[in-house]
């Protein structure tokens, strides 16, 4: 949001380091992309050796159960998160290649178990670990590698969800159900949802030091992982049963 001066991008320039630019970005942009293709391009001393490292961080998140979400929201979770890692990450391969450098796809827990009424964000992230393994086995042969980031929740560092937000979200979504979906479902039901939507507002860690200490090692180590875990023991524990128990078992412990 460099063109609309947000407080992100002041902070960042206020830093005032030769090692730091701060570039106009929208991903689900192909000419924004490029022309920031072009800005590293012409900022590297020999373009002919490369580009290190691509970090995609970019993501948006909503909520509601299936009958509740438009397929235009599920359209515009998925034009950010999925296809815009899949654009930057083509966009960039030329460079990386010639380094023979890293991509680093942030997905999350939710990218490897489901979660009710987030079923836009989990399969954009299901999307991006899929395209992140099929890309590491390609590039393999080629020299670059590929991890992904799995972060559980860090929505109260993140500020990803707010009581005002959750409210408008809400609002917009009732007023846009298919009659037959309000009248089956009920308003109490609907407002539940919402107000158990609205208790994860301060949950989760405020501290993103392992996300950002997960992605250094990805581009920087020598031998990175294919996946990082930055997340409370209790996520890690429950993604370890959703993905490598029967379904009927961790149906049964977290189904409710």
């Amino acid at each position: 949001m460099l063109d609309k001066g947000h407080d992100g991008v002041k902070e960042l320039d206020s830093l005032n380091s030769d090692r730091l630019r701060t570039v106009q970005l929208n991903v689900c942009s192909s000419e924004e992309v490029e022309k920031v293709v072009e800005i590293v391009r012409s900022s590297l001393k020999d373009p002919e050796k490369g580009m290190w490292g691509l970090v995609n961080n970019a993501g948006i998140s909503t909520f509601g159960e299936v009958e509740f979400t438009s397929m235009e929201t599920y359209k515009e979770v998925a034009e950010v998160n999925l296809w815009g890692t899949v654009r930057m990450t083509k966009s960039f391969l030329p460079l990386i290649r010639r380094a023979k450098g890293r991509v680093v796809n942030i997905s999350s827990m939710l990218g490897r178990m489901a979660n009710p009424a987030r079923s836009p964000y989990c399969i954009t992230k299901f999307g991006v670990e899929a395209f992140s393994d099929c890309l590491r086995y390609e590039m393999y042969p080629l020299g670059v590698k590929v991890s992904v980031v799995e972060p559980g929740n860090f929505i109260a560092a993140t500020s990803l969800y707010s009581p005002e937000s959750i409210q408008a979200i809400a609002k917009k979504m009732w007023d846009e159900l298919p009659e037959v979906v309000r009248k089956d479902y009920g308003k109490k039901y609907f407002d539940e949802k919402i107000a158990r939507m609205e208790t994860y507002c301060s949950s989760g860690s405020t501290d993103t030091s392992p996300v950002i200490e997960a992605v250094t090692h990805a581009l920087t180590a020598t031998t990175p992982y294919t996946r990082y875990h930055p997340m409370d023991y209790y996520w890690w524990l429950r993604m370890q049963i959703m993905t490598h128990l029967p379904g009927a078992i961790s149906d049964m412990i977290y189904i409710r």
